[in-house]
């Protein structure tokens, strides 16, 4: 039994490196971006990251980027609203990726049309030289103005991650995590009992 119950915990701790992490934050201005790191220790299949910040207009509306750790563009996406259906709503968007090599990488978020400029992340955004118009005060491109500030980033696969501008971060144990804590627990609790 005891065996069972090292088994089930040792899994569960191996599992609970790639949890599902949440960072939530505000912008100010029109031509803020948002910055998550996040790395892969080893080559993963089935990596999603995705906004639902736009929350059925809230909220702005969101463009993200996928960059590598030394700021090449790998995708960027204006509307997909299918990553994650139960939190998304219409013109959020993010990445579900097959596959994606152990490394770093830079997930962005910015107001829509606020595009990268380029390839590299040296080359910047669109917004970039403009001065800063106050979210409040904003008359965003194909929506309205007072499109409220926050943001909500999501990764799914990633084994650490970081959001300098973020409020605290949830990590949020996926439900095999969650079963395997629960059978480790459980083999405990009928362990004591048999000695007792």
């Amino acid at each position: 039994m005891k065996y069972l119950a090292a088994s089930c915990l040792l899994a569960a701790s191996a599992t609970s490196q790639a949890a599902l992490i949440n960072f939530t934050g505000e912008i100010e201005y029109h031509n803020d971006v948002v910055y998550t790191y996040f790395t892969l220790n080893q080559d993963t299949n089935n990596v999603r990251v995705w906004t639902d910040s736009f929350q059925s207009g809230d909220n702005f509306d969101p463009i993200t980027a996928l960059w590598s750790g030394d700021g090449n563009l790998i995708a960027q996406n204006d509307d997909d609203d299918s990553i994650n259906p139960d939190t998304q709503t219409y013109y959020d968007s993010g990445f579900n990726l097959s596959f994606l090599e152990a490394g770093d990488y830079i997930f962005t978020v910015a107001t829509y049309n606020n595009f990268a400029s380029g390839n590299s992340l040296s080359d910047g955004f669109n917004f970039d030289g403009q001065n800063p118009i106050p979210l409040a005060d904003w008359d965003q491109p194909a929506n309205d103005v007072n499109m409220g500030p926050n943001w909500s980033v999501w990764l799914d696969g990633a084994d650490s991650a970081s959001n300098p501008g973020a409020d605290d971060p949830v990590a949020v144990p996926e439900p095999g995590t969650l079963a395997l804590i629960a059978t480790g627990l459980l083999g405990l609790g009928l362990r004591r009992r048999k000695q007792a």
